[in-house]
């Protein structure tokens, strides 16, 4: 599970099976969610992550997301 970057307590990672479209896992504690970053973030699905930590994983995604598209092509091309 290659790790794309740390920041307030989550991790955003890939699966090393992963698929597109082109989308990152976050994990804080034991809530997950997964964003598609292809075009404008979007949630895809969440478990166990409270609608605060939801809303500050997707402003994350939002600020990272060219680091989480050139992460995906360098990991999976």
């Amino acid at each position: 599970m290659p790790t794309v970057f740390t920041k307030d307590g989550f991790r955003f990672f890939f699966y090393s099976n992963d698929h597109t479209p082109i989308h990152v896992h976050v994990k804080k504690g034991s809530g997950e969610a997964v964003f598609e970053v292809e075009g404008a973030v979007v949630l895809r699905e969440s478990v166990g992550l409270r609608t605060k930590e939801l809303s500050k994983a997707e402003d994350l995604a939002e600020e990272h997301r060219e680091l989480i598209i050139q992460k995906w092509h360098e990991y999976f091309n």
